[in-house]
């Protein structure tokens, strides 16, 4: 009911409650009361005096706090930080800002400042409805495949709540188009459940060879220890040569699965393909070395964009709220946003030298440069021409890492 059929059903109601004695006036008040969701002294006072259907405009209007400069800078902001929520903006307004204040983006003083620490999440949410985006629209096409059933390995769910870094939920991306056939470009996902941290490489094919190119090339860069791995049910991480490679190279891991055509069993890594892959890469085919090469310099890009810029919002608590007749729903109350990398360093999980390292290597880089040369990228990539015949996948093995030096210091370790 809005104001002005609110303010019709009164006008109708005043001539009753005028008429009425004192008992009957009580029992439309209560009956308004229901109806309204109006207060009782609210009710009386309306009821004593002429009922308008509009509303009286203001004697004196409240000026603007938030205005155009406040704007323009939430404005660069989210699109730097490629437009999250209001929820998760909220918390990273005043740090990006610096950050983009000092590579020359923007310019802010400290009354701007300010209104950015103070600004509540539906001021932020209207300024964010009247801000154009610009993100490039992809296939929403989609190609089912098959999946063979692994019964060694226990199967289940990890638990949401987990607060222990180094659980990570795995899956692989398929950039098959509208046909399966022949060899085409798939990327591993790897998130870990605690903390956000996000890990991706693009092979081609499935092959237990770029397989484990691939993980050497993830696990040089996560910074704290993996503890167990959790795919689906793909042939292509349940074989006995990729079991062997994670139990050489890692002490100690455990290797898990989800049940079979339980797709919410790895609901991290499922979100995770959304927003970081089909959301940027979209689902059209890649099927040669030149892409995957270039795939790879754009993911990267984003494994700083994302871990070190890209604020995320967990769930700590799930509440559920009975519906009359209709059953209950579940409301999730979410924590303050943070980053993957303020997460990680607030479970102290990374070394002290490594987590300096990746500190340096955020303040030094300007995310709105970073989104471009993103973006970039990806155009560039839907340029290349398609696979021809006798695509060489060993051109795509041992590629030299185009990430500082120092974000990548345990590679030599790693391939030992």
């Amino acid at each position: 009911m809005n104001f002005r059929e609110r303010r019709k059903y009164l006008q109708i109601m005043q001539k009753r409650y005028k008429e009425g004695g004192k008992k009957e006036k009580r029992e439309l008040l209560g009956e308004m009361e229901e109806v309204t969701g109006l207060h009782r002294k609210s009710l009386i006072r309306l009821m004593n005096s002429p009922i308008r259907l509009d509303r009286e405009g203001r004697k004196r209007e409240r000026g603007k706090i938030y205005g155009g400069d406040v704007k323009r800078v939430v404005s660069l902001i989210s699109k730097a930080l490629d437009y999250p929520s209001a929820e998760r903006l909220k918390g990273q307004l005043v740090s990006t800002a610096e950050i983009l204040a000092r590579h020359g983006e923007i310019e802010v003083d400290e009354q701007i400042m300010e209104k950015m620490a103070n600004i509540s999440i539906s001021t932020l949410k209207r300024l964010l409805s009247t801000i154009s985006r610009e993100k490039p629209i992809r296939s929403k096409k989609r190609v089912g495949r098959k999946r063979e059933l692994i019964k060694d390995i226990p199967a289940g769910r990890l638990p949401w709540q987990e607060e222990e870094a180094g659980h990570f939920e795995v899956d692989l991306v398929h950039h098959c188009g509208q046909s399966a056939a022949g060899e085409y470009v798939c990327s591993i996902n790897m998130v870990d459940i605690a903390t956000g941290w996000c890990e991706m490489w693009a092979t081609l094919g499935r092959s237990f060879l770029v397989m484990r190119d691939g993980f050497i090339h993830i696990l040089a860069r996560v910074p704290f220890p993996i503890k167990q791995i959790h795919p689906d049910n793909g042939s292509e991480f349940f074989n006995w040569h990729l079991l062997r490679f994670w139990k050489e190279r890692v002490s100690q891991i455990r290797i898990s699965r989800s049940r079979p055509y339980h797709k919410n069993d790895n609901p991290f890594v499922e979100q995770r393909n959304h927003y970081l892959i089909r959301s940027y890469i979209g689902y059209d085919r890649l099927d040669s070395v030149e892409q995957t090469i270039l795939l790879n310099r754009i993911y990267e890009k984003l494994w700083i964009y994302h871990n070190l810029f890209l604020p995320l919002r967990r769930t700590i608590d799930k509440e559920s709220i009975p519906l009359e007749g209709r059953g209950y729903k579940v409301k999730r109350i979410h924590d303050e946003s943070r980053t993957p990398l303020q997460r990680a360093e607030e479970k102290e999980v990374i070394e002290a030298r490594r987590l300096e390292m990746l500190k340096r290597l955020r303040d030094t880089t300007n995310p709105l440069r970073l989104r471009d040369e993103i973006y970039q990228l990806i155009d560039e990539l839907f340029r290349l021409p398609g696979a021809s015949k006798g695509e060489n996948v060993y051109k795509t093995l041992n590629l030299k890492p185009t990430l500082p030096k120092e974000v990548l210091s345990s590679l030599e370790r790693v391939l030992q």
